[in-house]
């Protein structure tokens, strides 16, 4: 009889609704995102990892080189200081270009925008025999020059650290320029008006209210450009002709022509550290979020 009731009681119950699970429903659409790191981008990262203190044999020999392999250091020297060099050129002309993207005729911004654009539909390779014809010797440029009577000889343009720096700043000027003409764009001209209210003159606004409002597109501007650049081999080794030579570059040449697998890996790894240091340090100046435009 009492076991009867209590089955009774439990089927007269108040019935219980579906357990709510305790995994995060949002997780069913990152996890192939994360699959898809960890299949194409960690699993590579740890068998290059894995190379660089493996090959010819397991050890710290191929990082050793960074301390007593002059050739290395210096060809790092190299790479920072033409990244250095190239970003702040870019971020120069690619401000005065979205300066005037942003306070122009919408008809003018087009064009503007139109040419800043078009380098992208023309490949890296492209551009970079494109300035070997202007810059050579017997060039455009030099041709120029000495019919001009500018020069009586022709100046040496190209396969030297002047080409280079002239080919990859013609290539990361419309990656600057985009970033930038963003953040001037959020610029409120209010604000450089109230300044000329209150008796400050053209240049003293800009350097007291718009710069410093656009300190975010620069620095995410320069974190774009600066990236990007030490990856260049195809540019350098174009119009650098061998004397120019940079990191990139140089893994290029040790994987593809020496086969020398430990020291690229070894390479590609300071390359990536880096990266991530460039991250850390530019996290501890500004806030990435807002620098992003996610904030």
């Amino acid at each position: 009889m009492s076991s009867s009731a209590g089955t009774i009681a439990l089927e007269t119950g108040v019935p219980r609704g579906p357990q709510p699970s305790r995994i995060n429903p949002y997780w069913v659409l990152v996890l192939p995102l994360v699959l898809f790191l960890v299949v194409l981008y960690l699993y590579p990262i740890g068998q290059v990892l894995w190379i660089s203190f493996s090959d010819p044999e397991v050890g710290f020999q191929n990082y050793e080189r960074l301390v007593t392999n002059r050739g290395i250091l210096r060809m790092l020297g190299n790479t920072f200081r033409i990244c250095f060099i190239t970003t702040a050129i870019s971020l120069l002309l690619g401000y005065l270009i979205a300066y005037a993207m942003a306070h122009v005729t919408e008809r003018h911004r087009i064009w503007i925008l139109m040419f800043v654009l078009v380098p992208f539909w023309v490949s890296v390779l492209a551009r970079a025999f494109s300035w070997v014809v202007l810059l050579h010797d017997n060039g455009i440029i030099n041709r120029a020059l000495m019919d001009w009577g500018l020069t009586t000889e022709p100046v040496h343009l190209v396969r030297n650290e002047l080409g280079v720096l002239i080919g990859m700043v013609h290539y990361m000027v419309p990656y600057a320029v985009l970033p930038l003409y963003a953040n001037l764009r959020g610029i409120d001209p209010r604000l450089v008006s109230a300044a000329r209210g209150l008796g400050a003159g053209p240049f003293e606004s800009f350097w007291r209210v718009y710069l410093p409002l656009s300190l975010p597109g620069i620095a995410g501007a320069g974190l774009l450009v600066f990236i990007l650049t030490l990856g260049f081999f195809v540019t350098p080794s174009i119009l650098g002709g061998g004397k120019t030579l940079m990191i990139a570059e140089y893994v290029s040449v040790q994987i593809l022509q020496t086969v020398r697998w430990g020291i690229g890996a070894m390479l590609a790894m300071v390359l990536l550290i880096l990266v991530f240091l460039v991250f850390a340090v530019m996290s501890r100046v500004v806030d990435l979020r807002s620098m992003f435009g996610a904030k």
